[in-house]
C-alpha cells in the first residue's frame, strides 16, 4: 500500500518528518531572510492559459504550438491600444520624448541601463537602431546640407547598457543583478551626469541593480525634473509588496512609464512579451524625437526616404502594432518547417549556425538569451574544445573585430575590475554576495571580447566547418543583399552537405526571396505592412517575435519547458531560486491535487513555499555528489524526489529520481502521475 500524508494543514514539524529532510541554513535564511526576492506574486511570474500545454502541442504539432505562443503576442497590441487610449499615460511618452528632445538638444546624452533581456533592449535601442540611423543618414544625399543645422554628435549620444558590461551580452554574470549597487557605478563609469537623461528598464519591476540606477540617478537631479524614467511591465499593486520597488514607485523624483502586458508566454520568461513591449515603446520615444529633430530640416522627399513622416505619432504607431503583429502570427505555418528541422537538428546531436548581417542584433539576442531560459550552454569561447553550445551565430564578416563591430556600431566595454572590485569589498555586506559579485568581476572585463568569434573567420572556417547534420540558416532584413561573403558560406553548406534554409523579414520579403539566392534550398518569407519606419523598429520587433516563438518551440519540442513553464531554470541568483522554488511547489501541488492522486492518497496537504524550497537546496547539493545528476536541472530532481517521497514514505530517492528523468523526462513523468499513460515524442530529453 503506497504512503501519503493526509492532514489538509501541517506544522513545519510535521514538514520535516513528512519529506525526512531538515531545513539546511541556506534555505532557512532564504524562506525567513529574502522574501523580497520570493516573487512568485508577480503577473509576469504566472502562467499563461494560452500556452498552458505548449509542451504538448509543440511535440504533436509545432505549428499550433507557434499559433499559441504568437497568440500571447495579443496582449501586447491589446495593452498598447490601451495606453494610446489613456490621455495620462500617454502624455507621460510624449514627456519622455520631450525630455529626450532637451537633452539632446542641449548636447546632453540619453542612457539607457537594465539587465538581462531588458539589458539587450538597451543595447538594441543604442547599437541594433539609434547608431544604424545616423550611419545611414550620414551616408545619405541629404547629409551635407542638415549636419550643420543639428546638434553635434548625436549618433554618439544615446547609450545602452547592460549589467556587467558587454561581456554580459553573452552569459549572465552571477551576483550582479542582486546589487543596487552595480547600477551606480557602471552609470559612473558611462560617463553619465546630471543633464543626461536616464532610462532604467526592468521587466518585472524589481530588479535590483536596475533599481540602483534609478535611484543613483535622481540624488544630483533634485525636485522637479524630467531626466529619470522607469520603465517596468508589472501593475504597481504588485509591487508595492517588495521594498526596493515601492522606494522607486514613492520617489516623486523618477517618472514611471508601466507598461503591464500580463503572464509571459514561457511563465517567468520576459525576454518575450515584457521585452517586446518595452523595446517598442522606447523604439517610438526615439522615433518621435527624429520626427522633431530631423523634419523642420528635410524636405518632404528626403523625409520620406528615410522613413519619416510628419502625420506620424506615438499614439499611432502603438495602434499599428497590432497589425505588425498579425502579419508575423501569419508565418506560424511556415516557420513550422524550421522549427522541425531545428529541433532534429539538436536531437540528432548536431548544431545549427545562425548568419546574420542587418539583422545581428535581433538575432544575436534570441541565441543568447536561449541558454538561462532552456538551460543550455552559453556561445562558445575560441578555447572552447568540444563545442558545448548547440548554435552559432556569425556575421558575414572575415575578423572578430569586424563581428564586434558590426554588433555593438561602438567599440566593446567591459568592466575595470580594480576600480570596481574596491568598491564591491568595501560597500557589499552580504558575504555570498560579495563573493559571486567579485568572482564575476573576473569575467567582466575588456579582455574577454578576445575570447568570443562572431565572425565567419578563417578561424571558425577550420575550427568549426560546416558538417553534413548540421543546418544553417540565413537571417535577413527584405531588401538586404546578399553579399560575396554570405554567398561562399551558403555555398560552404550546400558543399558539406548541411542543411540550409533562409529566413527574411520585412515588406516584399516574398518577392525578395524567389530572386536572389539561385537554389531550392527551404525559404521563409514573413512580409511585413508597407509603413514608415526610419529606425528599423516594426522589422526588428517582427524579427525578434518570430525568434523567440521559433525557438520557444523548439526547446518545448526538445522537453526542455513542462507546459509552459521553464524548468530547466538554473537557481544561480537570488531571483531565480525564488522562481525555482515557486515551480516545485506549483508542479507538485498540481499533480497532488489531481483526481489520479486522489483517488490513490485521498487528500494531501500541498507542498508549502519553505517545503518546495527546502528541497530545491538539497537538490542543489546533490546535483554536485552525484555524477549522473550533473545535467539535469535541479527543480526537475526535486518535483520527482517529493513525489516520490509522497508516494512511498521512503526516504528521498535522489538516485531513483535522476533514473526517472532519464527514463521519461519531466513531461512523461508528470503525465503518468497525472494518471496518463502515453508518452509523447519530446518527453525525454537526452541533454546532449
Amino acid at each position: 500500500m503506497t504512503f501519503a500524508l493526509s492532514l489538509l494543514a501541517i506544522s513545519p514539524l510535521a514538514a520535516a518528518e513528512r519529506l525526512g529532510l531538515p531545513p539546511s541554513p541556506a534555505s532557512t535564511e532564504f524562506v525567513q531572510q529574502r522574501t523580497q526576492f520570493q516573487l512568485h506574486t508577480l503577473l509576469t511570474e504566472q502562467r499563461h492559459p494560452k500556452t498552458w500545454n505548449l509542451s504538448d502541442v509543440a511535440a504533436a504539432d509545432p505549428a499550433q504550438a507557434l499559433a499559441q505562443l504568437f497568440a500571447v503576442d495579443e496582449d501586447v497590441a491589446r495593452a498598447f491600444t490601451a495606453l494610446a487610449d489613456d490621455p495620462q499615460r500617454m502624455a507621460s511618452l510624449q514627456a519622455a520624448s520631450a525630455a529626450v528632445q532637451r537633452a539632446l538638444q542641449g548636447g546632453h546624452r540619453i542612457y539607457f541601463y537594465g539587465t538581462g533581456s531588458t539589458g539587450r533592449l538597451a543595447e538594441t535601442l543604442e547599437s541594433g537602431l539609434w547608431r544604424p540611423f545616423w550611419k545611414r543618414l550620414q551616408a545619405d544625399p541629404v547629409w551635407p546640407d542638415i549636419a550643420a543645422k543639428l546638434p553635434a554628435q548625436l549618433g554618439e549620444r544615446v547609450r545602452g547598457q547592460i549589467t556587467g558590461g558587454d561581456r554580459a551580452l553573452i552569459s549572465s554574470l552571477e551576483g550582479f543583478e542582486d546589487l543596487p549597487l552595480i547600477g551606480a557605478l557602471q552609470m559612473r563609469d558611462d560617463g553619465i551626469g546630471a543633464d543626461d537623461v536616464v532610462f532604467a528598464v526592468t521587466e518585472g519591476g524589481e530588479t535590483s541593480a536596475v533599481i540602483g540606477t534609478a535611484l543613483a540617478a535622481a540624488d544630483p537631479r533634485g525636485d522637479g525634473g524630467d531626466r529619470v524614467w522607469f520603465v517596468y511591465n508589472n501593475p504597481d499593486a504588485v509591487l508595492r509588496p517588495f521594498e526596493r520597488s515601492r522606494r522607486v514607485l514613492d520617489d516623486a523624483r523618477i517618472h514611471k512609464i508601466a507598461l503591464p502586458t500580463g503572464p509571459q508566454a514561457i511563465t517567468g520568461s520576459t525576454r518575450m512579451q515584457a521585452t517586446t513591449t518595452s523595446l517598442y515603446a522606447l523604439g517610438l520615444v526615439l522615433e518621435d524625437v527624429l520626427r522633431a529633430l530631423l523634419l523642420p530640416h528635410l524636405p518632404a522627399a528626403d523625409a520620406r526616404r528615410l522613413g519619416l513622416d510628419a502625420n506620424d505619432s506615438i499614439e499611432r504607431r502603438l495602434r499599428d502594432f497590432a497589425q505588425l503583429q498579425r502579419s508575423v502570427a501569419a508565418s506560424a505555418p511556415q516557420l513550422a518547417q524550421w522549427t522541425v528541422r531545428e529541433a532534429q537538428t539538436y536531437a540528432d546531436g548536431r548544431h545549427a549556425t545562425y548568419l546574420a548581417g542587418e539583422t545581428l542584433m535581433p538575432v544575436f539576442v534570441d541565441v543568447t538569451e536561449r541558454a538561462p531560459t532552456f538551460r543550455l550552454a552559453p556561445l562558445d569561447r575560441t578555447d572552447t574544445a568540444p563545442p558545448a553550445s548547440w548554435i552559432r551565430v556569425w556575421a558575414p564578416v572575415a575578423t572578430p573585430q569586424a563581428a564586434w563591430d558590426a554588433l555593438l556600431q561602438r567599440p566593446f566595454h567591459g568592466l575595470d575590475a580594480a576600480q570596481y572590485r574596491v568598491q564591491f569589498e568595501q560597500k557589499v555586506d552580504d558575504p555570498g554576495l560579495r563573493t559571486t559579485a567579485l568572482r564575476s568581476l573576473e569575467r567582466a572585463g575588456a579582455e574577454q571580447q578576445a575570447l568570443y568569434d562572431l565572425s565567419w573567420s578563417p578561424a571558425n572556417r577550420e575550427r568549426l566547418p560546416p558538417q553534413a547534420g548540421d543546418l544553417g540558416v540565413l537571417l535577413r532584413y527584405a531588401g538586404e543583399p546578399v553579399d560575396d561573403l554570405a554567398r561562399q558560406w551558403w555555398q560552404s553548406l550546400a558543399n558539406a552537405g548541411t542543411g540550409r534554409l533562409s529566413v527574411t523579414v520585412g515588406h516584399g520579403a516574398s518577392t525578395q526571396v524567389l530572386e536572389d539566392l539561385g537554389d531550392s534550398a527551404p525559404r521563409i518569407a514573413v512580409d511585413l505592412p508597407d509603413r514608415p519606419d526610419p529606425l528599423g523598429l516594426d522589422r526588428t520587433l517582427a524579427l525578434k517575435m518570430l525568434l523567440n516563438a521559433h525557438s520557444t518551440a523548439v526547446m518545448a519540442r526538445l522537453g526542455r519547458t513542462v507546459g509552459n513553464t521553464m524548468t530547466a531554470v538554473q537557481p544561480g541568483n537570488l531571483k531565480l531560486i525564488g522562481r525555482a522554488t515557486y515551480l516545485v511547489q506549483s508542479h507538485v501541488n498540481a499533480v497532488l491535487a489531481g483526481e489520479h492522486w486522489r483517488a490513490q492518497h485521498g487528500n494531501t496537504a500541498p507542498l508549502d513555499y519553505a517545503e518546495a524550497n527546502r528541497v530545491l537546496y538539497e537538490a542543489i547539493e546533490q546535483r554536485t555528489r552525484l555524477p549522473q545528476a550533473a545535467q539535469l536541472p535541479e527543480v526537475e530532481l526535486a518535483i520527482v524526489a517529493v513525489l516520490e517521497r509522497l508516494d512511498s514514505g521512503r526516504p528521498l530517492d535522489w538516485a531513483g529520481a535522476v533514473q526517472q528523468l532519464r527514463d521519461t523526462g519531466l513531461n512523461g513523468y508528470l503525465r503518468q502521475r497525472s494518471g496518463a499513460t502515453d508518452i509523447k515524442a519530446g518527453d525525454t530529453d537526452d541533454r546532449h
